[in-house]
């Protein structure tokens, strides 16, 4: 099951959307098709999946650690202001260990030639054999807005800031919920009103008169 290089011969698009819009609620985009092998064409496995699953038009193997790039039969005409990313599947990835290497690929609007999978065996001992026909990614479309980009000289300021990786720490969080309270009685810092950066702190102290205490 080979792409074929003859564009022009490639069966007829259906009139209907592809990909069973009738069981979508949300809204529906057009995307002309064509299908260069004999493959069927994208389609939700279920209703209200994201994606369209995509299949291989060659038997491939892919060796412990390999990668190789694989037609999906097909190309795509998406519509301006969107755009189509290539996704690993969930199904593969856990039991095989195949991902797609760039995921997730992109799709642009003005690409015309065929959709191609670069298909990566993250396992270090087992090789995946694939057949044409097998479903090995999924595309999804999504409705892009335009971007207008304003040079300043100074960011607006954020709670994350410029912490990047591992800037929210790489604790388990199971061990956190474990971890019992540290004892705070009688520590003036267990209050927030008594941090001096915190907006409610107030200078006279626990026994001002917004907090009720002995004058």
């Amino acid at each position: 099951m080979q792409p074929r290089d003859d564009v022009t011969s490639a069966p007829p698009v259906p009139s209907a959307p592809v990909g069973g819009p009738k069981d979508w609620d949300g809204p529906v985009v057009d995307v002309l098709v064509r299908r260069l092998a004999d493959v069927p064409l994208p389609a939700r496995a279920r209703a209200g999946d994201a994606g369209l699953d995509l299949v291989c038009t060659e038997d491939v193997e892919l060796p412990p650690g390999g990668r190789r790039t694989v037609g999906t039969g097909i190309a795509l005409a998406l519509p301006a202001g969107t755009a189509a990313f290539v996704l690993p599947r969930s199904g593969l990835a856990a039991r095989h260990g195949v991902t797609v290497l760039n995921a997730p690929g992109t799709v642009d609007a003005g690409y015309r030639g065929e959709v191609r999978v670069t298909l990566l065996n993250t396992d270090d001992s087992t090789p995946v054999r694939l057949q044409a026909g097998d479903r090995v990614a999924q595309l999804v479309v999504v409705e892009l807005p335009a971007v207008h980009l304003v040079e300043v000289e100074r960011l607006p300021g954020s709670g994350r800031g410029a912490g990047g990786f591992g800037s929210t720490g790489s604790g388990s969080v199971l061990t956190a919920l474990a971890t019992p309270p540290a004892d705070t009685a009688g520590d003036p810092t267990a209050d927030p009103a008594a941090d001096p950066a915190h907006p409610g702190h107030d200078p006279a102290g626990p026994t001002g008169p917004d907090h009720g205490g002995l004058q």
